[in-house]
C-alpha cells in the first residue's frame, strides 16, 4: 500500500481505504477461486495494482469516461482503475464465469458503484466506449479484431480513443503492422525492477458505424 502512496499521494481518504482493502480481499477470494497465482498474490500491489494505475501516468480519465475492460481476470486493470476513477464508468468482462464472480464481489465489497462485470466475449459486446483496456490477452492483431468497431466517434482527451494495451518485452515485431502505436515505458514513471520491461501501448481505433 505505501507504493500506491508513493506514486499516487493525493488520493482521498475513502480511496486509501479501498485500495488497503484490496489485499484481504483478493487473498480471501483467491482461496476459493484462484483467480491470481500464489505467488503473484504476495506481489498482489506491485505486480496487480501498481501495475494497472500504470495507465493512470499515460492518460488521466474525464469525468463520464466510458471505458471496457476485456480479459479482466480477477479485476486487472479495472477494479485499480475505477478506484481512481469514481465518475468513470467501467464495464468488466472475461470469459470465464468464476472470475467474474469474484471481480463482482470484490466490486461489491468496495462499494464501487462504476462498475459493471459480465461474462461475456469482446465480440459480443454491443457497446462503445472511449478507451478498451487491457493486460495482455493475446497478440495486438488478435486484439484489435476483436474491439475494431467498439469505440466513440467523439475523442475528448489528449490521446484519440482507442486500445490501451498492459504489454511486456519487446514488442517491435507484434506491432509492426500498427504505425500509429504508440509505446509508453512503465519504468518511466515507477522504479521497482517489475516494471523494466513493462509498457502501455495506446492504439487509437476509428469509430465505425
Amino acid at each position: 500500500m505505501e507504493l500506491i502512496l508513493k506514486y499516487f499521494p493525493n488520493l482521498s481518504q475513502n480511496q486509501i481505504q479501498q485500495f488497503e482493502m484490496l489485499k484481504d480481499l483478493y487473498v480471501d477470494w483467491n482461496s476459493k477461486i484462484n483467480v491470481i497465482s500464489r505467488k503473484d498474490i504476495e506481489e498482489l500491489y506491485v505486480r496487480h495494482v501498481l501495475h494497472s494505475l500504470g495507465i493512470v501516468k499515460v492518460l488521466e480519465f474525464k469525468k463520464g469516461t466510458k471505458i471496457m475492460d476485456v480479459g479482466t481476470g480477477g479485476g486487472f486493470p479495472g477494479i485499480p482503475l475505477a478506484i481512481m476513477y469514481p465518475d468513470v464508468d467501467f464495464y468488466l468482462i472475461d470469459v470465464i464465469a468464476k472470475k467474474i464472480k469474484v471481480v463482482n464481489e470484490v466490486a461489491k465489497a468496495l462499494g464501487l458503484k462504476n462498475v459493471v462485470a459480465e461474462q461475456k466475449r469482446a465480440e459480443l459486446v454491443k457497446w462503445n466506449f472511449d478507451f478498451i483496456v487491457s493486460r495482455a490477452v493475446t497478440n495486438m492483431s488478435d486484439f484489435v479484431s476483436w474491439v475494431s468497431d467498439r469505440t466513440v466517434k467523439e475523442s475528448k482527451h489528449e490521446l484519440k480513443n482507442g486500445i490501451l494495451y498492459l504489454k511486456g518485452g519487446d514488442l517491435s515485431e507484434e506491432l509492426a503492422s500498427f504505425p500509429n502505436a504508440i509505446q509508453y515505458n512503465l519504468s518511466d514513471f515507477f522504479n521497482e525492477e517489475f516494471f523494466e520491461t513493462k509498457k502501455v501501448v495506446h492504439l487509437p481505433l476509428k469509430y465505425k458505424k
